[in-house]
């Protein structure tokens, strides 16, 4: 399909799907203030370590309040088991995390290796819209001592275009994550990636923690503006870096590290983003799930008048 043809299709349909946003007969107030945008609470399946089936787990998660959860694909779970949780809990699946872009990264000098992520994203693109999710989460590629900057930066582009056939035929979104893969490391050029790709269906899932140790969350949102498509929520001491080491930061609670929330929200707010945030964190049992979800409740309110 045409970009320009696949762009048109796309206008119409959101234009169709979304109207105006007011119900009938309510006409639109130029002077109302703009709403809040709504985030939805999410986490990742595998912060789950009760020893429950797919369908407990589900429940255990509504219980405690979250809206969605998020699946690795390619997975080994039953999609039906899958599916049936979802319907019986009404616990979302948001979307769904690619599990093959660390083992086999998009940046790999072996053509091999990069063509198994592809098919992987591929997989991943079909589960999410089996579930009824709209994003896969990506890394888009690493750089080390044997895969320079500029070859990752070729190599991933190049890649990410051979997904788009896929993600179009699915309409589920890739979503970039910045990671400490030391490749992207700032927003300008986050931006300049997504933007040279040129598709409505390629952005950024934005995570707020990971970029403290070289940058501030509130510079990168207003770079990245609507090209964010979800967010990850996970927090990050320097104190502890500079003190423990390098991982230490991130054992930080969340409200209780480094991260400006107050400034986070405020620049969410500006750019109109409304979707999901999903924690990212060490999980454990029903009363650590507890503690995350009432801990994200903080970090939504934070600075929110």
């Amino acid at each position: 399909m045409e970009r320009r043809t696949f762009l048109k299709n796309t206008a119409v349909a959101t234009a169709a799907a979304l109207g105006t946003g007011l119900m009938p007969g309510v006409e639109a107030n130029a002077s109302a203030p703009a709403a809040r945008p709504m985030i939805k609470k999410s986490l990742k399946y595998g912060m789950v370590t009760e020893k429950l089936s797919v369908m407990d787990k589900f429940k255990l998660l509504k219980d405690l309040g979250f809206d969605g959860v998020e699946l690795d694909s390619p997975n080994d779970l039953d999609p039906k088991e899958i599916l049936a949780a979802r319907d019986k809990t009404g616990l979302e699946l948001p979307g769904v995390v690619n599990s093959m872009h660390w083992k086999s990264p998009l940046s790999d000098p072996d053509p091999k290796k990069r063509e198994a992520c592809v098919k992987s994203m591929e997989t991943a693109l079909r589960d999410c819209k089996l579930y009824g999710g709209t994003t896969v989460l990506l890394v888009p590629g690493v750089v080390n001592d044997g895969i320079t900057y500029q070859e990752a930066y070729q190599r991933s582009q190049a890649e990410i275009r051979k997904m788009l056939p896929v993600a179009e035929q699915t309409g589920i979104k890739i979503a970039l994550e910045n990671v400490w893969n030391n490749f992207l490391i700032s927003p300008l050029e986050a931006a300049r990636f997504v933007d040279e790709i040129n598709h409505p269906l390629v952005g950024w899932y934005f995570d707020v923690g990971n970029i403290l140790r070289y940058g501030y969350p509130v510079h990168w949102i207003e770079v990245l503006d609507k090209r964010i498509m979800k967010l990850d929520i996970k927090e990050y001491s320097l104190k502890k870096q500079q003190e423990e080491g390098l991982w230490k930061g991130f054992e930080a609670e969340l409200m209780e590290g480094d991260c400006n929330w107050p400034a986070v929200n405020k620049a969410l707010g500006k750019i109109g983003y409304s979707g999901w945030a999903s924690a990212e964190v060490k999980g454990g049992d029903r009363q650590r799930l507890l503690t995350i979800s009432q801990k994200m409740d903080e970090v939504f309110k934070a600075g929110v008048v």
